[in-house]
């Protein structure tokens, strides 16, 4: 995973159930603010973040990435999320700034389990 962004480094080592590993992605005082559906999570420590991830309810759940990028020190992401690999059951988008020495400082992702920003080339099921 050497060439991978980190925002995909993060969303492949949470989905493999490494929580902790995801989290030592993490700067410990990261900023973050994750927007669910009626719900604002906000956090300012790893500690915060790992509460947060081990408080989710247990699912067979994966962040399928259908787009990335980056912009400096920022990085993107926009995908779906998958539980049993059969539902989809949303769409979020994230971005990530990464410090100088590679860890995620600040952490932003929205969540919808309706709108896609993709769903006319979902809908013909044509990705790149």
């Amino acid at each position: 995973m050497t060439d991978a962004l980190v925002i995909e480094q993060y969303y492949a080592i949470l989905d493999s159930g490494r929580i902790d590993d995801a989290v030592a992605l993490l700067d410990e005082q990261i900023q973050f603010a994750i927007v669910l559906p009626g719900t604002v999570r906000r956090g300012h420590s790893r500690a915060d973040m790992l509460s947060y991830l081990r408080g989710r309810p247990p699912v067979d759940r994966r962040h399928v990435l259908l787009r990335t990028s980056r912009a400096g020190d920022v990085q993107f992401a926009y995908g779906s999320v998958v539980e049993n690999e059969t539902k989809t059951t949303g769409y979020f988008l994230a971005a990530m700034h990464l410090d100088a020495d590679g860890g995620i400082d600040a952490y932003e992702v929205s969540f919808d389990t309706e709108f896609s920003i993709l769903s006319k080339e979902l809908a013909h099921d044509t990705r790149d």
